[in-house]
């Protein structure tokens, strides 16, 4: 989907604009219908560099994989901790702010990690002592936490 736009078409079927598309799944069906004219066939040395480049993703064995300007990279499991530490402070924020504000800070135009996983890593932060929590931090409605120290 890089780099493709698609009309979007409000709920009263009236068109509104072109949008950039960040990701297939927040496209409606009319949007992935227009799309359908712009497919082409990979050519045979397209598909042998993707198979080069995905074997060589999977032999670096990393937890992720994320969109960068050159293509797929190899991430560690820790890539996206800055972004929840940062959204800490030393007063006691809930989860649901900092995992929101983090996913608001990742840069465009790519969505590379969901809610889901920024919760996983802040409870890891939790356990290992970068952040605090004043309760369950798997409770993101309930919890606060804040930086250590």
């Amino acid at each position: 989907m890089t780099g493709f736009t698609y009309p979007y078409v409000q709920e009263d079927g009236s068109s509104a604009m072109t949008l950039p598309a960040p990701a297939v799944f927040c496209i409606r069906a009319e949007g992935l219908r227009s799309l359908l004219d712009t497919a082409r066939p990979v050519t045979a040395q397209e598909s042998a560099a993707a198979s080069r480049r995905w074997r060589q993703l999977k032999s670096e064995n990393a937890p992720l994989r994320i969109v960068t300007e050159t293509g797929l990279a190899s991430a560690p499991l820790d890539h996206f901790d800055h972004l929840l530490e940062d959204q800490a402070s030393i007063g006691w924020r809930r989860v649901y702010q900092v995992i929101g504000h983090a996913m608001a800070a990742i840069p465009e135009p790519y969505r590379q990690v969901n809610s889901t996983m920024l919760l996983r890593r802040l409870v890891a932060l939790v356990e290992d002592g970068k952040l605090v929590a004043d309760g369950d931090p798997w409770e993101m409605q309930e919890c606060r936490v804040r930086l250590a120290g």
